[in-house]
């Protein structure tokens, strides 16, 4: 029974080995995920006569990152990723002149070449809280909506893009806050959120609140020792 024991106790030794990095070691780590993303202060949208509720839109997000190793429990990330993100509204039916129309996919789109600075703390073999601040770049800002009418019987879609780059800051800021967990085969599974902390309209209307980005995020990654 003790043989029994210590070779558990080995075996759990290196498995809690193959979780953890040396200080002083670089690791990087390429991943790919999935946005849901929403701006505040945006609940409503006007749709003729109607008003559109607000909702989050999905989005990829592709990146790298380098992180060194300070202590055993303490890691410094920095790297670069591309978001999609942005904000949507619901489906909206509407009747006009008798005609039933319907106004679909109702969103902005946004991207950015996001910067985060990040520090993990290890709590339990691969197991990570992590937090820090994020510097993101604009690429492009597009107002997006698609109307289905009904004109004597027969369907007719017109789909709609407006380019709006002008009218967002070209700099945003945010705070990201996640839990991460690498698997044996160094596979990371990381949540994260990002806290929109700068506003992302360059003018705000009368009687208008600013708006901030404010993104939950999900990837997987891969981490490979330097």
């Amino acid at each position: 029974m003790k043989k029994i024991l210590m070779m558990v106790a080995v075996l759990a030794t290196a498995i809690c080995a193959n979780a953890q990095y040396e200080p002083g070691t670089i690791s990087i780590q390429p991943y790919i995920g999935a946005n849901g993303a929403t701006l505040t202060n945006m609940e409503k949208f006007p749709v003729y006569d109607k008003m559109a509720d607000n909702q989050a839109i999905g989005g990829s997000v592709v990146g790298v990152d380098f992180e060194y190793q300070v202590t055993k429990f303490l890691g410094l990330s920095a790297g670069i990723n591309y978001s999609m993100q942005g904000t949507g509204w619901k489906d909206t039916k509407l009747t006009i002149d008798s005609e039933s129309m319907e106004c679909k996919d109702i969103k902005i789109e946004t991207g950015y070449f996001n910067i985060p600075v990040i520090a993990n703390i290890y709590l339990y073999k691969g197991l990570a809280i992590k937090g820090g601040v994020q510097f993101g770049f604009l690429t492009n800002a597009d107002f997006k909506y698609t109307e289905e009418a009904k004109i004597d019987s027969r369907k007719v879609t017109q789909n709609t893009s407006v380019e709006m780059k002008d009218d967002f800051k070209k700099v945003d800021i945010s705070i990201p806050i996640g839990i991460s967990y690498e698997f044996n085969n160094h596979l990371v599974l990381d949540a994260r959120y990002n806290l929109g902390l700068s506003k992302v309209n360059k003018v705000s209307e009368a009687g208008e609140k600013d708006s901030k980005n404010s993104v939950f995020r999900l990837t997987l990654g891969y981490k490979i020792g330097l």
